[in-house]
């Protein structure tokens, strides 16, 4: 039979060789421990979710609505303003300056030597600013003849030297926003005749209300090799620029060389008349 070893009297346990384990609480202990971190836990909680619901005073609101409609990388939905006042627009637009007095030359420096179609006037937005030339008087002087200009006469248009009060009457036109449409150029008469090339030479005759009127009669300026002169190039034919040969205005295609590019080069300035 095994031995029978009762457990020691713990009346005595010092004088008996044995001793509580008082490193260990007992359960009675424990218990309470967990309930005191359970409530702690709970206090903590509630506390926190009080303080994220408790609105912002009102000088915090206000400072938050002054930095939502100061700050330009915020998007706010504000309420609309009752007092009536205008607010700045994003659709305000600004006044567009006017046109330049004097006509400039447009595209490339240098002709275009393509066939390609004439470019179509593009239809002016409605409330735009019309980008077309303001109309002003000027004279036509030869670059290469600074005392000839263009004078119209007899239905023809030439070279010739300045003169008189009749000479500076025919040779002022009024340079207006061409027929044909874009940023090209007509040529006005002191008698009401317009500038049109036809036969490859320009000649000054009524506007006859026709589509191939308007296009005869619009001229573009592209830039020159002579300071402050353009040539002029014909709408409805790339490539062709107006030159002086023998004194005579006509409409020649573009050839490389000295000759045509001073033959070619004109200066718009200011009104003989």
């Amino acid at each position: 039979m095994p031995d029978n070893k009762s457990r020691p009297s713990q009346e005595h346990p010092w004088e008996n060789g044995w001793a509580p384990d008082t490193s260990r609480a007992p359960g009675t202990r424990r218990l309470w421990l967990a309930g005191a971190l359970a409530v702690a836990t709970v206090v903590a909680c509630v506390t926190a979710i009080a303080v994220g619901d408790k609105p912002a005073d009102g000088t915090s609101a206000a400072r938050q609505g002054q930095i939502e409609e100061t700050s330009p990388g915020l998007i706010s939905f504000a309420t609309p303003s009752v007092s009536g006042s205008p607010t700045p627009s994003a659709g305000r637009t600004s006044a567009s300056p006017s046109a330049s007095a004097s006509p400039r030359p447009q595209g490339s420096s240098s002709p275009r030597t393509s066939a390609s179609p004439a470019p179509s006037a593009a239809a002016p937005t409605k409330g735009a600013p019309d980008p077309r030339p303001a109309a002003v008087r000027r004279s036509v002087q030869s670059a290469n003849y600074p005392d000839r200009y263009w004078r119209s006469g007899r239905g023809t248009v030439r070279l010739e030297q300045a003169g008189g009060s009749e000479f500076r009457e025919d040779a002022t036109f009024t340079v207006v926003a061409g027929l044909a449409g874009g940023s090209c150029h007509s040529f006005v008469a002191s008698d009401g005749t317009y500038l049109r090339h036809r036969d490859f030479v320009l000649r000054a005759e009524r506007d006859d209300g026709s589509a191939l009127f308007r296009q005869d009669a619009t001229f573009c300026p592209r830039a020159s090799s002579f300071s402050g002169a353009v040539m002029l190039e014909a709408v409805n034919y790339p490539g062709h620029f107006l030159r002086h040969e023998n004194f005579q205005v006509k409409l020649q295609r573009f050839e490389h060389g000295g000759q045509y590019a001073a033959d070619s080069a004109f200066r718009l300035v200011n009104g003989l008349a």
